[in-house]
């Protein structure tokens, strides 16, 4: 039976405040020319930032130079009354919230090559309309925005106005309507012809979606709202890929993500190419039925009439940033992998949300040495900071390898730079916008890590330029990277009380082994901006499975209520402790692989994503229990492995087994401790069980051994490298010729591979017992302990 169409469209904005166009329109008076900052035909370096649709209407372009202007955005349009034209521009003083002093943002348009003399970016708290000038146009008019500072100036739109009386409205929603009149949108958006599954998001739960389903033979829309994919790791946002894969129950699942999961050195790194967005894209588009849509901005949702028990979406509605074009993408069944679950939302799906204790935002940021460094601007505006307010930046070595040709097994088509120790990184935990609105509140965030980061670099180089002085900024991200914002409820509420216990449930799938890691402001920086933190913590609760991963119900990654809508990434339905160990990006990943295959069982058999759960749960662990190149032709076609299927880095291990380790090898398991040690299985590989790590005051621990044949040999200590681990930790050798102290900084890596480090060659007896000591007093840090390798020479 035919559905009818349900005319509503299930959006939390109305429809006009997400209008844009590509290129200029007249009102139906011709007295005006609305022209949308995405539309120009060249934006010069102004970025186009889409982050911010759903809460402010509309794409902008943001002039993001980190100090540096950037070059004009360009466009011409077409004025077919000649006269006397009035300018406004639609901008913001992005600092205004907090009346902070000065304006960062300032710029000023040029009309037909002219400057006008209003500098732009400098009023009120929020959007508005500032008045720029008056010019004589006749025929074509050329537009320019001129930047003047670099620090994030912002254009939403232009309306170049004969009216001498017009003024445009304050108020946000006439502002949006007058939008949508001047730009003579349509009021039904053109529809696709039907897809068998729609993925909306594209970072690593879309990509393992769409790619999963179309290799089982299903036509796919893929829409993603960035120019890039791979969402927070991509280039854009820059964070590592996290999580264990192709291990547990189904150790095929991973082998997709494998095929396109970054392989960076750092994060964030000083290579954005480290990242691999052109391979992501190249694997997405080597699908043959996956059609991709970079830079499509899902706004709204059009339901399909029926019973409240079965209601469906029929379509979501997608705006291109660049073009202004929209699009109904119509499909049998959706993936929201939009992080903040925004294609449920807008389906009116149950949706979990914490009030308190929810993490917040990160934006990273690069310092690069240079030879000739740029002269760094005044920033009132910005966090008035000491260097006490905020970590310091740190040199950042890849983890494990010391000759950074040894990287060159996992390039992946980028090369790492050359001279590392050059670049100073922010890391992950410059991340503010704790238990503030994640949704709407989600500009004003970012615009405070803004802030922060600005202040941080003002700091450094006025209070310590002697070390500081000689860098600039290279990087700095714009995209936010949120963690935590709305879930969808789905079948089961995966609680995270179950990860511990081990509970294995009938429809376990995905292997999750991070931690439960939940961030909170960090105590020792929030003295300053108790109000607004803008430094983290991580907080590990209780710990997963790491070798083999707790398996992840399949009835968390599709919704309750909307009987055609699956889920795959951190907007699963899980509890928040769950959440904290499911939202890595590998994890999300495989989520994706798993609804692309539920989504062929949903298509070929004519049920619901609630229907393979329960009739078709066989089939889908047969599908799981395949390897991830598998692939049919066609819906009813058996699945083959094609013969070009690309080979696979080998599965990285967590452990080294002591046994594969030549010489004598004493794990930490066997070493006499004095004091309080801790054991964990956080820092990756580790030898054995597990590894130790400690600090308490003349804490020790002692390794002993004797070597059966008189002779040198070489004593290695194994560790891995962390930013609260020991700067100087004593390490004593008592061997034939006495004892010997060394100093090691296990903030840095080992000199070798998987974590082992030569203390140096030492004489030994045969019988005589010997022994490696570690220490706390003096390390600066906590002190890591593995184990101690001893070979022969």
């Amino acid at each position: 039976m035919k559905s009818s169409v349900e005319p509503t469209l299930y959006m939390k904005l109305p429809r006009t405040l997400l209008a844009a166009l590509a290129a200029t329109a007249l009102s139906s008076h011709a007295q005006q020319v609305w022209v949308e900052a995405e539309s120009f035909a060249s934006p010069g370096g102004w970025m186009l930032d889409t982050q911010f649709i759903d809460i402010m209407g509309s794409p902008y372009l943001l002039a993001h130079g980190m100090g540096t202007p950037v070059k004009d955005a360009e466009t011409e349009v077409a004025i077919t009354e000649p006269g006397s034209y009035k300018v406004w521009v639609r901008t913001k003083n992005w600092v205004g919230p907090w009346d902070a002093p000065g304006a960062p943002g300032k710029f000023q348009v040029s009309v037909n090559g002219k400057v006008l003399d209003k500098v732009l970016g400098t009023e009120g708290k929020d959007w508005l309309w500032e008045e720029a000038g008056t010019v004589e146009l006749k025929g074509n008019a050329k537009l320019a925005l001129v930047d003047k500072t670099g620090f994030d100036g912002r254009v939403d739109a232009i309306i170049l106005s004969k009216d001498a009386s017009f003024t445009p409205p304050a108020d946000f929603a006439a502002t949006n309507s007058l939008r949508k009149k001047s730009l003579g949108l349509p009021e039904v958006a053109p529809e696709t012809e039907e897809y068998d599954l729609v993925v909306v998001g594209g970072g690593y739960s879309g990509m393992g979606a769409a790619i999963s389903g179309a290799r089982q033979g299903l036509k796919v829309a893929f829409i993603q709202n960035r120019p890039v994919l791979g969402g927070n790791g991509s280039s854009e946002v820059q964070v590592w890929a996290m999580g264990g894969t192709r291990r547990g129950l189904y150790p095929h699942l991973g082998e997709i993500v494998e095929e396109f999961a970054d392989r960076a050195s750092n994060s964030p790194a000083a290579n954005p190419e480290e990242f691999n967005d052109k391979l992501k894209e190249e694997v997405v588009k080597a699908e043959k039925t996956i059609d991709l849509f970079l830079n499509t901005h899902v706004y709204a949702v059009e339901m399909e009439k029926g019973e409240v028990a079965d209601k469906k979406i029929r379509s979501v509605t997608g705006l291109d940033t660049k073009t202004g074009k929209e699009t109904r993408f119509r499909g049998k069944f959706f993936s929201d992998c939009t992080g903040h679950g925004s294609v449920g939302f807008l389906a009116g799906a149950t949706i979990m949300q914490e009030e308190k204790g929810r993490m917040g935002m990160s934006n990273m940021w690069v310092l690069k040495k240079s030879a000739h460094p740029k002269e760094w601007p005044a920033t009132p505006w910005a966090l008035d900071l000491k260097l006490e307010d905020f970590p310091a930046p740190r040199v950042l070595e890849p983890v494990g390898v010391k000759n950074k040709a040894n990287m060159t097994g996992f390039d992946l088509g980028y090369t790492p730079v050359e001279n590392s120790e050059d670049y100073l990184h922010g890391e992950w935990f410059w991340e503010s916008g704790f238990d503030q609105d994640p949704i709407n509140g989600l500009e004003r965030i970012r615009d405070w890590n803004f802030r922060a980061v600005y202040g941080a670099v003002t700091s450094l180089k006025k209070n310590d330029p002697q070390k500081y002085g000689s860098y600039d900024m290279q990087w700095l991200a714009y995209v936010g990277g949120t963690r935590e914002s709305r879930r969808i409820v789905g079948d089961l509420v995966l609680p995270g009380e179950d990860m511990v216990k081990g509970v294995i449930h009938p429809d376990a799938c995905v292997p999750t082994t991070w931690d439960q890691d939940l961030h909170y402001p960090k105590e020792q920086y929030s003295v300053k901006f108790p109000e607004n933190p803008f430094i983290s913590r991580a907080q590990f609760g209780k710990h997963t499975d790491r070798k083999n991963g707790y398996p992840v119900p399949y009835r968390c990654l599709y919704s309750k209520d909307i009987g055609n809508l699956f889920m795959a990434g951190r907007n699963i339905s899980v509890d928040r402790f769950a959440l904290g160990s499911t939202r890595v990006m590998r994890t999300c990943g495989m989520f994706g692989e798993v609804v692309g295959k539920a989504a062929w069982i949903s298509v070929r058999h004519h049920t619901t994503p609630r229907g393979v759960y329960e009739q078709y749960l066989d089939i889908l662990k047969d599908l799981m229990s395949q390897p991830g190149a598998m692939r049919r032709d066609s819906l009813e076609s058996p699945l083959y492995m094609p013969a070009n299927a690309k080979a696979l880095p080998e599965v990285a291990s967590d452990t080294i087994d002591p046994k594969t380790l030549e010489g004598i090898v004493i794990d930490d398991e066997d070493a006499e401790f004095t004091g309080k040690w801790t054991q964990a299985e956080s820092l990756k590989p580790y030898v054995g069980s597990h590894f130790s790590y400690g600090r308490e005051k003349n804490a020790s621990a002692r390794f002993s051994f004797a070597v059966k044949e008189s002779g040198d040999y070489d004593v290695r200590i194994f560790y891995q490298p962390h930013a609260n681990r020991a700067k100087s930790a004593p390490v004593t050798v008592l061997s034939a010729e006495g004892e010997k102290e060394i100093k090691v900084d296990q903030t840095k890596p080992a000199a070798n591979l998987n974590g082992a480090h030569s203390l140096g060659t030492f004489k030994f007896n045969a019988g005589e017992e010997a022994a490696v000591i570690f220490r706390t007093e003096g390390s600066e840090g906590n002190v890591h302990l593995d184990a101690v390798q001893v070979v022969k020479k």
